[in-house]
C-alpha cells in the first residue's frame, strides 16, 4: 500500500510542476509591452515604417535599444497598435523609455515620439513631425 501512496505523491508533484510551468509561460507572455502610436493633433499617420523600441537613456553607447518591433503604416489610420517584448532581465536600468520613429520607404525620418515606460500600464506614444 505504501508503494501506491508514494507513486500517487510523485504523480501529484509532477502534475503540479507541469501546471506551474504552463502558467509561468502564460505569465511571461503577458509581460509584453503593448500600446498604440498616434500622430500629433489626431491626424492620420503618414505612410511609412514605424519602429518602436525600448531604450535605456542611461547608456551612453550606440547599443541603447533593448527590444524592438516594426509596424507598417498605410497612411490612413489614426492609431497603430504594437506589441514589444520586454527588456532582457539584467540589461535594463530605470527609467526606461519606449520610442517610436516613422520613416519613409527611402529612410527619411518623418516623425518621432517617446514616453517613459511604467511596467504594467499600456503605452500611448504621440509622433511629432521632425523639423530639419
Amino acid at each position: 500500500m505504501t508503494r501506491l501512496t508514494d507513486r500517487r505523491a510523485v504523480l501529484v508533484a509532477v502534475g503540479t510542476a507541469a501546471m506551474a510551468a504552463a502558467s509561468g509561460s502564460v505569465t511571461a507572455q503577458s509581460s509584453d509591452i503593448s500600446g498604440i502610436v498616434e500622430f500629433e493633433n489626431g491626424e492620420a499617420i503618414p505612410k511609412g515604417q514605424i519602429s518602436v523600441y525600448l531604450e535605456d537613456p542611461a547608456q551612453q553607447t550606440q547599443a541603447r535599444s533593448l527590444s524592438a518591433a516594426e509596424v507598417k503604416s498605410t497612411g490612413g489610420a489614426k492609431t497603430v497598435e504594437f506589441t514589444l517584448a520586454p527588456a532582457p532581465s539584467g540589461r535594463s536600468s530605470a527609467p526606461m523609455q519606449v520610442v517610436a520613429q516613422l520613416q519613409r520607404a527611402d529612410g527619411w525620418l518623418l516623425a518621432r515620439g517617446s514616453v517613459d515606460y511604467q511596467a504594467g500600464t499600456p503605452v500611448r506614444i504621440t509622433l511629432y513631425t521632425v523639423m530639419y
